[in-house]
């Protein structure tokens, strides 16, 4: 997601339902989350009784709403943490990607085949969002640092990298994650003060997914086009598309920080949307609904 959405340097109010008394430790888990990554949320945690069917989420997106009171967090019958967006309970799911992820290689995802990477390498996904992505720059074996700007996704992430670690089959991929709540652009200016301290953290991709208009999916003359799915609609409630200049800061300060490694930078996009900063790329990878363009500096 846009990692240049500026943030409110206010705490955020968060409402928490759980289902059941037994959840307590998991609560007790999510406040050690927000403490010891200094996320600027405050819960405000109340028993759930009711089922949570699909309707009751809904209705109770639209009573809060019409209050216009803080985003709502849901923690289910399974302890899964999800955020209530206009009725619909969206979270990670990393274990749906499952199957994605063990057999994800070159051949199958176009994002590898972009990237070039290995069980050595290191990356940054500067627009974490949901960690999808993250997740398979990662199953090459690489170490990936995951930036979120939003503190309730970074919490949602962090919730789930937790959750995941439970499983004996996730340990060692969650292990190669690292979830820091900032911008991109500080935390690229931070590796550049830090450069010559910090030797041996070399960075040879940076992964950039940024915010974009929700009809980017769209062909502009028959306005055909892939449906945006419900991940992406909740972030565009957090988030807004990057302006020109924000682009070309981002794209910029992301080049700096893989050039003295002769790294790459690549962006993905909806296979009809321009050039991120209307900067030509040094190549490019697609199918019919994405694309993958390559900024190289060796």
């Amino acid at each position: 997601m846009n990692s240049l959405q500026q943030a409110s340097s206010a705490f955020m109010h968060c409402q928490l339902f759980y289902v059941r008394d037994s959840q307590q430790m998991q609560i007790a888990r999510l406040q050690s989350l927000i403490v010891a990554h200094k996320l600027p949320i405050v819960l405000h945690i109340e028993l759930f009784s009711d089922k949570l069917t699909q309707k009751r989420r809904q209705q109770l997106s639209q009573q809060l709403d019409q209050k216009a009171t803080q985003p709502i967090l849901l923690l289910d019958d399974k302890d899964t943490l999800s955020w209530l967006s206009d009725g619909l309970s969206v979270a990670p799911e990393w274990d749906k990607l499952q199957r994605r992820v063990v057999s994800a290689g070159r051949k199958s995802e176009l994002l590898l085949q972009a990237a070039k990477m290995t069980s050595e390498s290191k990356a940054i996904d500067a627009t974490a969002g949901f960690g999808h992505d993250s997740l398979i720059l990662a199953s090459t074996g690489a170490q990936v640092v995951m930036l979120e700007q939003q503190p309730l996704m970074a919490l949602l992430l962090l919730a789930e990298q937790q959750r995941m670690t439970a499983l004996p089959n996730w340990q060692k991929l969650m292990a190669r994650l690292q979830i820091i709540n900032t911008d991109a652009i500080s935390y690229f200016k931070s590796m550049s003060s830090h450069s010559l301290a910090n030797a041996d953290k070399s960075v040879d991709v940076v992964y950039l997914d940024p915010m974009f208009p929700e009809d980017s999916y769209q062909d502009q003359k028959t306005g055909k086009g892939a449906k945006v799915g419900k991940h992406m609609q909740a972030l565009h409630q957090l988030a807004r598309p990057p302006t020109s200049d924000e682009e070309r800061q981002l794209l910029q300060s992301a080049l700096s920080a893989v050039s003295q490694y002769s790294g790459r930078v690549i962006v993905k996009r909806p296979q009809l949307a321009p050039l991120l900063a209307n900067q030509a790329a040094s190549e490019c990878w697609h199918n019919e609904a994405v694309r993958f363009d390559g900024y190289f500096t060796r």
